[in-house]
C-alpha cells in the first residue's frame, strides 16, 4: 500500500524549519495535519457533523489541546498512570486555539464540530503550544468544512531589547513582553500575554512582530490546501430555515423602539432587558396563536439582530451608551478592605453591577501547588482562583465544577498582578488570591484584578505597586467609517460590540492584556487609540483604590502565619531531618512550627511558619543548637546522657556528645561516678579538647571549678 502525504515547509526568522504534512495520519477525519519543528510534533484532526441539530441556531465547537506524556518520555502522574481530564494549561491553550478559530467559521454553519490537536513529540526546551492554533488553521484547510481562514499564531517575547518570535522556554526567563498573537492574512484575531510594566507603543510594535511572522505561515497553509483535492471544494449545508418577508417585518416593527430604549441610557441592567423583551413580545402579539407557535424561533432570532443593530446605531449616532455614560467614562466604584476578619486578607471592589468578594491565603512552601505536565513541570507559589457563580447575573444554572471560562478569567488575573508580588527571599509565603464574583454585568475578570490588588495590600504582602484593570469595547461602521472606543464595557456592550479589550498595569506600564476581535480591518489608530484611553481609565481606577489603600500593611495581620528562613550549611541537612525524619518531626510536635527544609545553590534553606514568635524562636534554637560548630575552651550548659566506670558523656548541643573523664568531674579524687553525677543531670562544663581525627570531644568539669585551700 503506497502513502503518499502532501506537505509544505517554510522558515521562522532563526531559520527554524516547520513543515505542516497531511494524508498520512488520521485519514478518516475530514482533515488532519502533522506540524513539525524539529522533534517537536503536534497532530491536528477536525471533524464536522454534515448536518446541523434541530433548533440550533449557533456553531456547537468544541476544541481540545492534549498532550501525551509519551512525547516527552514521562509516565502521567497518579494512581492510573494514564492521561485524565485536561490540566489548568492544557485548557487555556484549548481556549487560545477556539478564540481564534471560533469567528472565522461562516455564521450560518451550525454543524457539530470538533477539533482535537494532540502532542505527539516534543523537543526539550521548546514549547509547543504557539503551533498549536497553526495545526488547527491547517487542519480545516485541507478539509471541506467551511472555514474562512487561514489563521495562524505565534509567541512574541522581547529578550534584551531584541524580539523574537517562538522563543525557547529558558529563554523567555529573561522576556519583558510575552504576547501570544493570533491573525489572518489580513487581520489580527487575539492577543493574550503578560508584560513588565511596558508602554503601549511597546506593546504594539511586538503585535506587529507577531502578525508579520503570521502571514508567512498563512501563506504555507493555502500553499499546503491548493495541494489537496478535498479542500478545493467546501461542502454545502444548508442550516438555517428563513423567511425574509418575516425578517423586513421585524425589523419595521421593532427597530424604533429598541434604538429609543438604547438611547434613553438606563443604568440598570435588568431593566434594560425586560424593555428589549417587551418589545419582542408585543410584535409576537400581533400572531394568532397557531401561527405564533410557529414563527417565534424566527422571531427571536431576528429580533436580536435588529436589537444589536439598533443599539450600535444609536451608540455611533447619538454618541451615549445603553447605561447613559459616556464613551470613555467609568462606572462608579466603591471599595472596602479588611472585610473578613477571620482571612489573611479581604477586599470587595464594585464598579457598576459588577462585584468582586477577593480573599489572599498566606501558606508555607508545603502549599506549593506542583506541576508535572508533559511539557512544563516545577512548582507555583502564587496562583489566584477565579469562581462566577450563577446568582452573579440572576441565573439559575448546574454548577459542573470549574469551567474553562473560570480557568482562562483566573489565568489573566494572576498574569496581571504575578509582576508585582515578590519573589525570592522576599517572598517566603505560598500565596493564594481567590476572587468569588458577587454581581457580574462586564468586566469580572478586571474587578478580580482590582480586588486581587486591594486584598494583598490588606494582606500586608509587600506588591511592588497597585495593579489595576480595564476592559475596552468598539463599535464600528465599515460602510459610513464610524467607530467608538468605549471605556469599562458592560456585558451588553461585550456581546454587541466588535472587541473586547482587557488591559491591566499599573500606573507605569502594562502587565498584562487579553484582545478578542470580531470584525476585520482593525487599524492601527484604532488600537492605539483604544491602548491610550485604557491608560486613562486604568489612571482613575488606581485612582479610587488608593481612598481605601494606598500601600501595603506595615506588617501581616495577627492571624497570619508567620515564616523566618535559616540558612543551613549543606552537611546539616541530614542532622536537621534525622533518620527517617525522626529529628524534624520531633521539633514540629515540640514546638508547635512547621519546618520546610530544601537544599538550593549547596546550602540548607529553612522555612520556619508558625503563628506565634515563641514557637519560631523555639524552633530555630533547637536547630541552632543542631548546626552549631563547637568550639574550643568555651563553656556549655550540658546534659548528662549516660555514665560509665570511667566517666559520662554529656550532650552540650543537639547531637553532639563529649566525654567527661572521672579525673574531670572534680579537684578531688572520685571513685564512682554516680556518686556525684545522674543521667538526665543539667551541668556547666568546657570543651578542652577536639581530637583532630575523630572529632571526639574531651570535657572538663572541674576547669569550671574553683579549687579550696585545702586542695591546692
Amino acid at each position: 500500500m503506497s502513502i503518499n502525504p502532501i506537505s509544505t515547509t517554510f522558515e521562522l526568522a532563526d531559520g527554524r524549519s516547520v513543515s505542516i504534512e497531511t494524508g498520512k495520519l488520521a485519514k478518516q477525519a475530514d482533515g488532519s495535519v502533522v506540524i513539525k519543528m524539529g522533534n517537536t510534533m503536534l497532530l491536528a484532526t477536525v471533524v464536522a457533523a454534515n448536518d446541523a441539530r434541530e433548533d440550533v441556531d449557533f456553531l456547537p465547537l468544541s476544541v481540545d489541546y492534549k498532550e501525551k506524556y509519551a512525547a516527552a518520555g514521562k509516565f502521567p502522574g497518579g494512581f492510573f498512570k494514564r492521561e485524565a481530564r485536561p490540566s489548568e494549561y492544557e485548557i487555556l491553550i484549548s481556549r487560545l486555539i477556539d478564540r481564534a478559530l471560533r469567528p472565522l467559521f461562516p455564521g450560518d454553519f451550525h454543524a457539530e464540530t470538533q477539533m482535537l490537536v494532540q502532542l505527539i513529540s516534543v523537543e526539550e526546551d521548546v514549547s509547543p503550544d504557539a503551533l498549536a492554533a497553526l495545526a488547527a488553521s491547517s487542519a480545516l484547510m485541507v478539509s471541506d468544512i467551511p472555514f474562512n481562514g487561514p489563521i495562524s499564531e505565534v509567541r512574541v517575547a522581547r529578550i534584551n531589547g531584541e524580539f523574537v518570535v517562538n522563543p525557547t522556554i529558558s529563554a523567555m526567563e529573561e522576556a519583558d513582553i510575552e504576547l501570544i498573537i493570533a491573525a489572518s492574512m489580513d487581520n489580527i484575531m487575539m492577543v493574550e500575554g503578560e508584560m513588565k510594566e511596558v508602554s503601549e507603543a511597546e506593546m504594539l510594535e511586538a503585535i506587529q512582530v507577531g502578525h508579520d511572522a503570521i502571514k508567512i505561515q498563512c501563506q504555507a497553509q493555502l500553499d499546503l490546501a491548493a495541494l489537496v483535492e478535498k479542500a478545493k471544494t467546501k461542502r454545502e449545508y444548508c442550516h438555517e430555515k428563513n423567511d425574509d418577508e418575516l425578517k423586513d417585518k421585524v425589523k419595521e416593527a421593532t427597530y424604533q423602539k429598541c434604538y429609543d430604549i438604547a438611547k434613553q441610557g438606563n443604568a440598570d441592567k435588568h431593566a434594560r432587558s425586560d424593555a428589549f423583551k417587551a418589545v419582542r413580545d408585543e410584535f409576537l402579539e400581533t400572531f394568532e396563536e397557531e401561527e405564533r407557535t410557529e414563527v417565534t424561533g424566527l422571531v427571536k432570532r431576528y429580533f436580536h439582530d435588529v436589537e444589536k443593530e439598533a443599539v450600535r446605531d444609536s451608540m455611533l449616532n447619538e454618541n451615549i451608551r445603553l447605561d447613559g455614560r459616556a464613551m470613555n467614562e467609568i462606572r462608579p466604584i466603591w471599595t472596602e478592605i479588611d472585610y473578613l476578619p477571620s482571612t489573611h486578607g479581604s477586599a470587595i471592589f464594585t464598579r457598576g453591577e459588577t462585584q468582586s468578594l477577593v480573599t489572599v491565603t498566606l501558606g508555607s512552601k508545603l502549599n506549593e501547588q506542583k506541576i508535572d505536565g508533559a511539557v512544563i513541570s516545577g512548582n507555583r507559589n502564587f496562583m489566584l482562583h477565579y469562581n462566577f457563580p450563577p446568582f452573579s447575573t440572576g441565573e439559575v444554572k448546574r454548577m459542573m465544577g470549574v469551567s474553562r471560562r473560570e480557568v482562562g478569567h483566573g489565568n489573566l488575573a494572576e498574569r496581571a498582578l504575578k509582576y508585582v508580588v515578590p519573589q525570592g527571599e522576599d517572598n517566603p509565603y505560598t500565596i493564594r488570591v481567590v476572587s468569588d464574583i458577587l454581581e457580574s454585568n462586564g468586566s469580572s475578570s478586571m474587578a478580580s484584578v482590582c480586588g486581587g490588588t486591594l486584598a494583598l495590600m490588606d494582606a500586608g504582602v509587600k506588591i511592588s505597586k497597585p495593579v489595576a484593570g480595564i476592559a475596552m469595547g468598539l463599535i464600528t461602521d465599515t460602510d459610513s467609517g464610524k467607530y467608538v472606543v468605549l471605556s469599562d464595557i458592560l456585558g451588553d456592550e461585550d456581546h454587541l460590540g466588535d472587541m473586547d479589550f482587557k488591559v491591566t498595569g499599573t500606573e507605569d506600564g502594562i502587565t498584562a492584556c487579553q484582545m478578542d476581535i470580531k470584525v476585520d480591518g482593525l487599524s492601527h489608530a484604532i488600537l492605539e487609540e483604544a491602548l491610550e484611553q485604557a491608560r486613562q481609565g486604568r489612571i482613575h481606577i488606581l485612582g479610587e483604590m488608593a481612598k481605601t489603600i494606598k500601600e501595603p500593611r506595615t506588617d501581616y495581620k495577627e492571624n497570619a502565619p508567620r515564616i523566618e528562613k535559616v540558612i543551613i550549611d549543606k552537611e546539616f541537612i541530614g542532622a536537621v531531618i534525622g533518620p527517617g525524619g525522626k529529628v524534624i518531626q520531633e521539633i514540629q510536635k515540640e514546638t508547635g512550627a512547621t519546618i520546610v527544609i530544601e537544599e538550593v545553590d549547596n546550602t540548607g534553606v529553612i522555612d520556619i511558619m508558625a503563628d506565634n514568635k515563641t514557637s519560631i524562636d523555639a524552633a530555630k534554637d533547637w536547630i541552632g543548637g543542631i548546626t552549631a560548630v563547637p568550639e574550643l575552651n568555651k563553656t556549655y550548659l550540658g546534659k548528662v546522657k549516660s555514665i560509665v566506670a570511667f566517666g559520662a558523656f554529656v550532650e552540650i548541643l543537639p547531637g553532639k556528645d563529649g566525654l567527661l573523664h572521672i579525673s574531670e568531674i572534680d579537684h578531688k579524687r572520685i571513685e564512682n561516678v554516680e556518686d556525684v553525677l545522674h543521667q538526665g543531670d543539667q551541668i556547666k562544663v568546657k570543651l578542652i579538647g577536639i581530637d583532630p581525627r575523630s572529632g571526639k570531644l574531651k570535657l572538663s568539669r572541674k576547669a569550671l571549678i574553683e579549687r579550696t585551700k585545702k586542695e591546692e
